[in-house]
């Protein structure tokens, strides 16, 4: 009892302090660093079952799913081996492709290995020389994240995670690449209390992205000597990762042995972009091997003036689970409302054995 005390306060704290360091960094209701960040595919959502709750669900997100919302809870699935691929309808006909595999070793933890991509199609290549594409010719940029996790489980309420992600990025003849962490803890019936489940995740921490390739290579004269013109290397900034600091609350209740039901809120702390409110929640029917579940939920980015500068509006979904002899069988469909955009659908399927 003792140290799940400690444990409260400690996470208590580290809550008042990141929303001390927000009200701070953010004045007026602003972060004035909002589009230097690199590589922010990261912050792409994957997963259509958290995604449908509106990504409040930090606190209680398992197995494979948890590997992008908070790798502590990939400790807490159900099956000794797990996958899902799920694929997303991004903005401007952008398609966002995701698969992971979860393991348990017994005594160990549990090992996650996850691969995120983007499609962009071919684009048509427009230069100096022709601005109308009359070539022919077409570009597609390539994005890369692929991810190793780690979770255990240390007491039956309290599991911790991690996972490193390796980033690459290519356009044209144009390279960038870096690596990012992902730290995240899980603490459920908090104090205690059944169904009261807490959730904190560091998100994107790492070194700066740096940038290289033929692309960047100009033809010059040096000023020094007689050398003849040739190719000097111009030196591409470095930018930062859009590192956060999450912390999720989540209740959960049984009804009956068929229902049940759970609502979802987190607080996001982004360094490189306005904090992030979320809130969603999820009502779920099983009767024998079927399962059904109705989610709903929705992100705010708020400004002083009490403005909303979150691009991606209210989100919805549902579930459907077949647990089949030696094999669980899982469907989730999650919409997003997007402004400006085409809306957001993403399709998720998991397999557990």
């Amino acid at each position: 009892m003792k140290k799940s005390f400690v444990f409260t306060f400690l996470l208590f704290c580290v809550m008042m302090a990141v929303m001390v360091s927000s009200l701070s960094a953010q004045q007026e209701g602003r972060n004035k660093r909002i589009g230097t960040a690199a590589a922010t595919e990261l912050l792409i959502p994957v997963g259509a079952r958290d995604l449908a709750m509106g990504g409040a669900s930090m606190a209680v997100s398992q197995g494979v799913d948890a590997i992008f919302w908070n790798p502590a809870g990939l400790a807490r699935q159900t099956n000794a081996a797990e996958g899902t691929l799920t694929t997303m309808s991004y903005i401007a006909d952008i398609r966002v492709n995701y698969g992971a595999v979860g393991i348990v070793f017994s005594g160990f933890g549990t090992i996650g290995l996850s691969v995120k991509t983007m499609d962009f199609g071919e684009i048509p290549l427009t230069t100096n020389d022709d601005p109308e594409n009359l070539s022919g010719r077409t570009y597609s940029p390539t994005l890369l994240n692929v991810g190793l996790s780690f979770s255990r489980a240390f007491t039956d309420a309290i599991t911790a995670g991690a996972t490193f992600k390796v980033v690459s990025e290519k356009l044209g003849r144009v390279n960038g690449s870096g690596f990012a962490l992902d730290l995240g803890v899980q603490y459920h019936n908090i104090g205690g209390l059944k169904g009261l489940h807490m959730g904190v995740a560091l998100k994107n921490i790492g070194p700066q992205v740096s940038f290289e390739g033929p692309g960047l290579l100009r033809t010059a004269t040096s000023r020094d000597g007689r050398r003849s013109e040739q190719f000097y290397s111009s030196k591409a900034a470095s930018f930062e990762l859009p590192s956060s600091v999450e912390l999720g609350l989540a209740y959960s209740r049984s009804i009956n042995e068929s229902l049940s039901w759970t609502v979802n809120g987190t607080f996001a702390n982004n360094n490189l972009s306005l904090d992030g409110y979320r809130g969603g929640g999820e009502l779920g029917y099983k009767s024998g091997s079927i399962g059904f579940a109705a989610r709903g939920g929705i992100e705010l980015s708020p400004t002083e003036s009490g403005v909303d500068e979150q691009i991606f509006g209210p989100t919805a979904g549902f579930g459907l689970s077949y647990a089949a002899p030696g094999i669980d069988l899982t469907l989730d469909y999650a919409y997003r409302q997007v402004d400006f955009f085409s809306s957001n659908n993403m399709f998720s399927i998991k397999f557990g054995f």
